[in-house]
C-alpha cells in the first residue's frame, strides 16, 4: 500500500479537480471516477500548497499546521495517495 513521505514533493494528480466547499472540499478524479471529501479547510490549504512546496511537510507548515499536527495531516495525505488523488512530484 502506498504511503506518503512528508519529506518528499507531492502534488494533486493532473486528472483531479478540486471544488472548495464550506466544509472543506470535494476532490474528483476524472481517470478513476473517485470522489473524496476533505472535511477540513486547513487540509484543503495543505493540498493546494503541495503544488509549490518543496515537501509535504513544508506544505503543511505553509498552511498553518502546527508541528504537532503534521503527523495527522500526513495520515490524511496518505489516504489521498492511496486513492490516487495525490501523486509524488518528479524532482528535476
Amino acid at each position: 500500500m502506498a504511503t506518503l513521505d512528508l519529506d518528499r514533493a507531492w502534488d494533486l494528480h493532473p486528472q483531479v479537480s478540486v471544488r472548495p466547499e464550506p466544509f472543506g472540499a470535494l476532490l474528483y478524479h476524472f481517470g478513476t471516477r473517485k470522489l473524496s471529501f476533505l472535511k477540513d479547510r486547513r487540509l484543503l490549504a495543505v493540498v493546494q500548497a503541495l503544488a509549490t512546496a518543496p515537501t509535504a511537510r513544508a506544505a503543511c507548515l505553509a498552511a498553518g499546521v502546527d508541528d504537532r499536527e503534521v503527523p495527522r495531516y500526513g495520515q490524511a495525505l496518505t489516504a489521498l495517495v492511496q486513492s490516487s488523488m495525490v501523486i509524488e512530484r518528479a524532482t528535476p
